[in-house]
């Protein structure tokens, strides 16, 4: 009979809990990882998702998803004519937070250049596309809301027409939908009071100018909507998504916008980088450097778990020697036990990471490549960690069964 696995059964109760603790350690390694995959998946989703040729921003920024960006949506007509691009899209993103059954709700709005874009290319598990021009949404499942409930945001109410899954910001948050005008309206609205008073101050600016002395029809404008004063108006979009005709050079394109002294034009693989190397690069290393110590706290949690199991067995390992047991028997007790917990403590992890995984807050993704490296790891810790159970176990002598 195995002589580990006839230990196993002498001590199943302390062996499953053993198992049952490096099983939970193991997970904890595993979700780390699945977090830091979870992490650069948000991060570059909705690039990957638009799989635009090239973004183009303005001058001497990073944005819009590693830093601010505003620039006036007429740009969107300036790149469609440019000799070779077939689309060019207007794209608006911010973050707002409220308050939702008395917890905060962070909401990531995402502007769609209706009617070119009504959001088909999202993932919609529930309900349909964006139908009209003004006050529908579609909502990520993660931000809690049912198809066909009606939410408010600024001063107007919103359907939610679609759900979409897994589409989340950089940060974890849900992303909301809405068209590009809607999105604006959310983005810059103004308290009535703020409204007021910033009409007064146009007003009283007005009057003082020379414009508003010989042309008094323009300061009762100043009273009115921020639209009817169009020089005035704000900044609309974050950039415009490029799209070149096919069997067109994208270089082509690039050079002629990149000569544009107001804007800056990067290419799809270069936002990506930008999110990566900027956004969540910091929250990449902290995760991984808690990886590798959760790794390296295992590893000696298992040569001391192995080590205290060898001392257990002192008596029954000197017996072994007096009875003419050879070396390569007392080797291979520990080595089997050793390969055998870091086993089955690995497929405990995989089980419980599958069934608690779905819960945490942030996206956890395991990926086959990160499993098998990581079991790869587990053996190898084993393999390493049974060595100062073994030499233990070598060092007893035969007259130690007396004592």
């Amino acid at each position: 009979m195995n002589l580990a696995t006839r230990d196993i059964n002498h001590n199943l109760g302390r062996f499953v809990l053993t198992t049952f603790g490096v099983g939970l350690l193991l997970m904890i390694v595993m979700g780390m990882g699945g977090i830091y995959r979870g992490l650069v998946q948000d991060a570059t989703l909705l690039v990957d998702r638009l799989g635009a040729d090239f973004w183009v921003v303005q001058n001497d920024t990073r944005g819009p998803f590693a830093e601010i960006s505003r620039m006036s949506k007429n740009l969107e007509d300036r790149v469609l004519a440019v000799p070779g691009v077939m689309s060019s899209h207007a794209f608006v993103s911010h973050t707002m937070q409220r308050q939702r059954n008395n917890k905060p709700w962070r909401v990531t709005v995402q502007g769609l250049s209706w009617p070119q874009d009504k959001g088909n290319w999202l993932p919609i598990v529930a309900g349909r596309a964006l139908g009209q021009a003004h006050y529908e949404m579609l909502a990520d499942e993660s931000l809690k809301l049912s198809l066909g409930e009606k939410i408010k945001f600024g001063k107007d109410i919103y359907s939610v027409v679609g759900l979409t899954r897994a589409m989340n910001s950089p940060a974890g948050d849900g992303m909301a939908f809405f068209t590009l005008a809607d999105a604006q309206a959310i983005q810059f609205d103004t308290p009535g009071e703020a409204i007021r008073l910033e009409r007064w101050a146009r007003n009283t600016r007005a009057k003082n100018l020379d414009i508003g002395r010989s042309l008094p029809q323009t300061v009762e404008r100043t009273l009115g909507p921020m639209s009817n004063l169009p020089a005035l108006s704000l900044p609309a979009i974050s950039a415009v998504i490029v799209k070149v005709k096919p069997g067109i050079n994208p270089e082509q394109v690039q050079s002629i916008i990149s000569k544009w002294s107001d804007v800056s034009i990067y290419s799809n693989e270069k936002q990506r980088q930008f999110l990566l190397s900027g956004v969540v690069e910091r929250s990449k290393k902290q995760l991984g450097l808690f990886r590798r110590l959760l790794i390296i706290v295992s590893a000696i949690i298992m040569a001391l778990i192995l080590y205290t199991l060898t001392l257990d067995k002192i008596h029954d390992i000197a017996m072994l020697k007096l009875m003419g047991a050879r070396n390569g028997v007392i080797f291979n007790l520990i080595l089997q036990q050793a390969v055998l917990l870091g086993t089955l403590g690995y497929g405990l992890a995989y089980c419980i990471g599958h069934w608690i995984f779905p819960y945490f807050p942030r996206k956890v993704v395991l990926i086959p490549d990160d499993l098998w490296v990581l079991a790869g790891i587990v053996v190898l810790i084993s393999i390493v960690s049974s060595v100062v159970g073994i030499a233990k176990a070598l060092s007893v002598e035969p007259n130690e069964v007396l004592s």
